[in-house]
C-alpha cells in the first residue's frame, strides 16, 4: 500500500482521516472492552471515531466521533494541568515524572519509594494529582467538569453515575493505594473523600470532537481556547513530555515507537495526542489489548502519523 505524504503546511485532515476508518474497518482483531468495570463491559469493540481539531478550533471527524464515551484515565492529564497551574513545580514533590514499567493499578513501587508514585498518569499518581487539587478547590472533579466543558464548547458534558458506582463497587485496589500513600502523609483528604473525587473523575462523558478541543491548549502551548493562559510554555512542554513517557501504561515506549506524539489512553478506550504547534486528536474505540490500550486507536494513529509525517520526531 502506497503511503500518502502531505506537506503540513497544505494538509487537509479529512481524506486522511476517511483513509484510516476504511484501514481500520478491515481489521480482524479489534480487543476487547474493559471487563473489571461492568459498566464497561458491553461496549462493542468495533465502535470506532476519531477526530483532528487544528489550533483554531475548527475539527474534522470520522465515525463515531460524535459518540460520547467514559474517559476514564484520559481525564488525568486535565487534572495534572489544572493543578499544575496552581500549585507549579512543588507538585513534582509529590509524584514523580518517570515511566513505572508496571501495570497501572500496581502497588508495587510504592513501598520501597516511599509513597511517591512514579508518574501522574499511573492510578497511584493520579490519585495524588486529584487530592492536591480537590485540597485546593474543594471540588476537584467539578473544577475538572467545568474546564472541559468551557474547552469543548460543550455544555452539555456530564458525569455518568452508573460507571462511577460501578468503579466504586470495584475500586478496593484503589483504596488500597490511597491508604497507603496516606500512610506515607502523600494524601491529604479522607480516602472516602479521594475515591469519590477520583471515580467521578474517571466517569465524565464525552466524544471524540470534545477530547480533541479540550486538549488543545496543550497544542498551543499552555494557551486555552479563550485565549488566556493556563500553563506556562514549560508547563505545557513538562505535561506533554510525560505523556509521552508514561500516558499508555507500561507500553508508552512501544506507543512512542509507533505513533510518535505525546498521547494518554483511557480503558474506555480513548486515546488523546498532541501534535504541539499544530492540532490535537482523539480516538476511540473500546476494544483493548492486553496492556488497556485500544488496538484500533493505536493503529489509527500510527496510521496518522505515517500519512501525514506530523510527529514530534
Amino acid at each position: 500500500m502506497a503511503i500518502m505524504s502531505v506537506p503540513s503546511s497544505s494538509l487537509t485532515f479529512l481524506p486522511v482521516l476517511e483513509r484510516i476508518a476504511s484501514e481500520i474497518a478491515q481489521r480482524p482483531g479489534r480487543g476487547r472492552p474493559a471487563d473489571y468495570i461492568p459498566a464497561l463491559a458491553a461496549c462493542d469493540p468495533r465502535s470506532f471515531g476519531m477526530a483532528v481539531a487544528e489550533l483554531d478550533g475548527t475539527v474534522y471527524g470520522v465515525g463515531d466521533w460524535r459518540q460520547p464515551f467514559s474517559t476514564q484515565s484520559i481525564t488525568k492529564v486535565f487534572t495534572l494541568a489544572l493543578d499544575l497551574a496552581r500549585e507549579g513545580d512543588e507538585l513534582w514533590e509529590h509524584v514523580g515524572r518517570e515511566p513505572s514499567g508496571n501495570p497501572f493499578n500496581s502497588l508495587v513501587q510504592l513501598e520501597y519509594e516511599n509513597g511517591i508514585p512514579r508518574n501522574p498518569f499511573i492510578n497511584a499518581g493520579a490519585l495524588v494529582v486529584t487530592d492536591r487539587l480537590q485540597t485546593r478547590t474543594g471540588d476537584a472533579a467539578g473544577v475538572l467538569l467545568d474546564f472541559l466543558r468551557e474547552e469543548s464548547g460543550n455544555r452539555d458534558l456530564t458525569f455518568d453515575a452508573d460507571v462511577a458506582a460501578s468503579e466504586a463497587a470495584n475500586g478496593d485496589r484503589n483504596a488500597a493505594l490511597g491508604h497507603f500513600m496516606a500512610s506515607y502523609g502523600n494524601i491529604g483528604n479522607p480516602v472516602p473523600v479521594l475515591l469519590e473525587q477520583y471515580f467521578r473523575q474517571c466517569s465524565v462523558e464525552a466524544s471524540c470532537a470534545d477530547l480533541a478541543l479540550a486538549t488543545g491548549f496543550l497544542a498551543r502551548h499552555g494557551v486555552r481556547a479563550d485565549g488566556s493562559r493556563l500553563l506556562t510554555r514549560s508547563q505545557a512542554k513538562q505535561v506533554n513530555a510525560v505523556m509521552l513517557t508514561c500516558g499508555t501504561y507500561d507500553a508508552a515506549g512501544d506507543f512512542a515507537y509507533r505513533v510518535g506524539l505525546p498521547g494518554k489512553s483511557g480503558v474506555g478506550g480513548g486515546i488523546i495526542a498532541v501534535v504541539p504547534g499544530r492540532c490535537t486528536l482523539c480516538v476511540w474505540s473500546p476494544g483493548l489489548d492486553e496492556r488497556g490500550n485500544s488496538v484500533a486507536g493505536v493503529a489509527a494513529l500510527d496510521r496518522f502519523t505515517t500519512l501525514t509525517g506530523l510527529s514530534v520526531f
